[in-house]
């Protein structure tokens, strides 16, 4: 019998029969540990307790106390919630689950009838009864055939066009408890027991295999945690999520909003406006400094330039592509890149000139699915605060450090903290010589710990034609987003031929960086709307202060004062209703002006204002001079104080 060594975290060693399960591990750890696990881990990939192991490894037994635990638990509860329905819908048929469980989970059914509140309802309580029977879950890899007359006999043929996807040479996995079975690679709790608590989201409609022309499908969306206490404190995060949903906070702020007539374009108000210059002028406030320029790019191509660059290939589904009026495919722009290469082309470059670096705000356009499309998370319609650098492959060093330097100083004025950073590996498909990304990715991992940062990685996560630095952000409600990118492009210099004349006398090929620190301006406004709530800093507040008369003969000397702060640059305005004080506070407060100033009569006879700032973000102050408030903004707000209170 073939013997195999498991390592484990404690850095002991076991042998054991080669395919043995994950489950006989930890068997032979305890049966405490037997009985509490739900998974195990390999080289950081989760692995179900059923799999057999094949070679030496190192192992970990994951449990409720895992990060990990309620990935799996939510994986379970899907075919715990499938289960149900087949029970209560006997002829539904089953489509697919969710490959990301680390928020919720889904499954798409075809059914006679649109699922109603009250069917979610029924479905959750059947899951009550499944879990409550305790069913074992249970693991089998199949033949292509057995898999065919098993699906077959239960009437599936939704699973049985899903089982022609499974590429011949992948093993066939499916996994039961009870009578329920699925097609599916785990990995999965041990018994039903251990889903200790779930809630069924919502229903939503799905097109069967995300084409429109296809039959209309039933999601259902739930969610499920080891305890009942995890479950409670998700449900309250979700409730704050929709709080702070940006959709609802652009409308209320009169920031933008979405219509049909131009899917996934928003229409931008005048104070969202504001709020979109605020971030572009404050990135062009930091260019001199670093030594950008800025460049502008046509929105249309001939999409030779995407052949080119890689992008056509890749990417062709997502361009909106049309034809020219002499019969040429053109396309509108979906990323700068390639025109920033055109431009570096366009003459001859010597080395005194580098670095070059080009930035651009300019319209990009991606044909997202309209089922995709989310508010300003996910639009068809963008800019990013994109750069592109051009340097000596021995200036990358400098450049590099100069963006983690810029990275900080942008964050540090919006108040985002607790980034990670990562740096995301070659994918089976890339361009360009290995050898050179492994230098670029070397490169670029010693660039984020030269910057303080712990550097993850993210195996075969990065572009066909650069690996990446990710600045990954966890918002107010724990879910991540990722901000800053940075990249080494390996593919594109040569593809394009870009040329400098070097020290020696020679031609030589740039290094090329790509660069963003917000990314998609639309999806960080979004993302910056939910982390503060609409509470913006004052500087970038898109109405940074109102004047409150008490009463109405004191709307001549609130009107002057407005007229003192336009004239020194800030955005005021004056509440002219004939309310009440509390009142027109309130409201300043809940369209999230960051400082108020109250006139009556002691303000008008000496010339002075008592200024509130909004909750008490900094302590209640005494009536000022207007001259003296004015000069304190104008330095505020020229120093980009972040004084906001999350």
């Amino acid at each position: 019998m073939t013997e195999i060594r498991i390592r484990l975290p404690d850095g002991k060693t076991l042998a054991i029969p080669k395919g043995a399960t994950v489950l006989s591990v930890a068997e032979r750890i305890g049966p405490r540990l037997a009985r509490d696990a739900l998974a195990g881990r390999i080289d950081g990939r989760l692995v179900d307790l059923r799999e057999p192991l094949e070679e030496d490894v190192a192992l970990e037994i994951v449990t409720a106390r895992d990060p990990s635990a309620g990935e799996i638990v939510r994986h379970s509860a899907e075919h715990v919630m499938a289960d149900a329905v087949k029970r209560l819908f006997p002829t539904a048929q089953i489509d697919v689950g969710r490959s990301d469980h680390s928020q919720k989970f889904q499954y798409d059914f075809r059914v006679e009838r649109p699922f109603t509140p009250e069917d979610l309802e029924r479905i959750e309580k059947e899951m009550g009864t499944i879990v409550a029977e305790n069913a074992a879950f249970s693991r089998e890899e199949m033949t292509r055939e057995e898999a065919k007359a098993l699906f077959r006999s239960r009437d599936e043929d939704l699973k049985l066009s899903r089982l022609q996807d499974i590429p011949e040479d992948e093993a066939i996995t499916v996994f039961r408890h009870g009578d329920f079975a699925d097609l599916c690679r785990g990995p999965h709790v041990q018994r039903a027991e251990q889903i200790g608590a779930w809630k069924l989201l919502e229903v939503a409609g799905s097109y069967w295999r995300g084409d429109e022309s296809n039959p209309m499908l039933q999601r259902i969306y739930g969610t499920a945690f080891p305890t009942r206490r995890e479950l409670e404190a998700h449900l309250e995060r979700l409730e704050e999520a929709r709080r702070r949903d940006h959709r609802r906070v652009g409308v209320a702020l009169e920031l933008f909003y979405v219509d049909p007539i131009s899917p996934g374009s928003p229409f931008y108000l005048p104070k969202g406006v504001v709020l979109y210059n605020g971030l572009v002028d404050f990135m062009r406030s930091l260019y001199p400094r670093y030594g950008y320029q800025e460049v502008i790019t046509p929105q249309i191509f001939r999409t030779e330039i995407f052949k080119t660059s890689g992008h056509y290939e890749l990417f062709r589904d997502d361009m909106f592509l049309m034809e020219g009026d002499e019969g040429e495919e053109i396309a509108l722009k979906p990323m700068n890149c390639p025109g920033h290469c055109q431009i570096f082309s366009s003459r001859k470059h010597s080395y005194r000139e580098l670095p070059v670096r080009y930035a651009e705000f300019s319209r990009l356009h991606r044909n997202e699915r309209s089922g995709t499309l989310t508010g300003l998370s996910r639009v068809r319609s963008m800019a990013q605060d994109d750069a592109h650098i051009f340097c000596e492959p021995e200036q990358m060093p400098a450049e590099l450090d100069a963006f983690f330097a810029m990275t900080a100083e942008v964050y540090a004025a919006l108040g985002l903290e607790g980034v990670a950073v990562a740096v995301s590996t070659r994918a089976e498909r890339y361009a360009g010589d290995p050898a050179d990304w492994d230098v670029a990715e070397r490169t670029l991992v010693e660039a984020v710990e030269r910057a303080g940062y712990a550097c993850a990685i993210k195996p075969g996560e990065a572009a066909f034609y650069a690996p990446k630095v990710e600045f990954d952000f966890r918002d107010v409600l724990d879910r991540p987003w990722t901000l800053a990118t940075l990249q080494i492009d390996v593919a594109m210099p040569t593809r394009f031929g870009l040329r400098y004349v070097g020290r020696d006398g020679g031609i030589h090929r740039p290094a090329m960086l790509h660069r963003a620190i917000l990314g998609s301006l639309e999806r960080f406004i979004a993302l910056y709307i939910e982390q503060t709530g609409g509470d913006f800093p004052l500087w970038l507040a898109p109405l940074q202060v109102r004047v409150l008369p008490i009463a109405e003969r004191h709307l001549g000397y609130a009107r002057r004062v407005e007229a003192t702060l336009a004239r020194a640059g800030i955005r005021a305005d004056v509440d002219l209703r004939n309310e009440k004080l509390g009142y027109k506070v309130r409201e300043a407060e809940i369209q999230k002006v960051p400082i108020m100033l109250v006139v009556g009569d002691q303000e008008q006879t000496n010339g002075t204002v008592t200024p509130r700032h909004r909750l008490g973000s900094q302590p209640a102050t005494e009536a000022l001079p207007v001259d003296a408030l004015v000069a304190q903004l104008v330095r505020d707000i020229a120093d980009r104080r972040n004084t906001r209170r999350s």
